[in-house]
C-alpha cells in the first residue's frame, strides 16, 4: 500500500493509503505503485486517480516518491 497526500494552499484534500496513483505529470501520466524508484516530477492539468476510486482535478504543482509515500502538492485541486 501506498501513504498518500494531496494537498492544496488550502486544505490537505486527502491523507491516506491508496494501492496505486496515476497522476497527470507535464509530459503524460505517470502511473505509480508500492515499490516505485524515488523520484519528483511536475504536475500538469488533469485527473489525479486513487487505487481506491477517488480522483481529484489538479493544475500544476508536483509529485514526490520515496519509500511507498507519495505527496501530491498542488497548486489548484478538487474533488472529481
Amino acid at each position: 500500500m501506498l501513504k498518500v497526500s494531496v494537498i492544496s494552499p488550502e486544505a490537505t484534500l486527502f491523507e491516506g493509503d491508496a494501492s496505486s496513483v496515476i497522476a497527470p505529470a507535464f509530459d503524460g501520466e505517470v502511473g505509480i505503485l508500492t515499490g516505485h524508484a524515488p523520484m519528483v516530477t511536475v504536475l500538469g492539468t488533469g485527473t489525479l486517480r486513487l487505487g481506491d476510486g477517488q480522483s481529484f482535478k489538479v493544475e500544476g504543482g508536483f509529485v514526490q516518491v520515496a519509500d511507498d509515500q507519495v505527496r501530491v502538492v498542488t497548486e489548484k485541486a478538487v474533488r472529481a
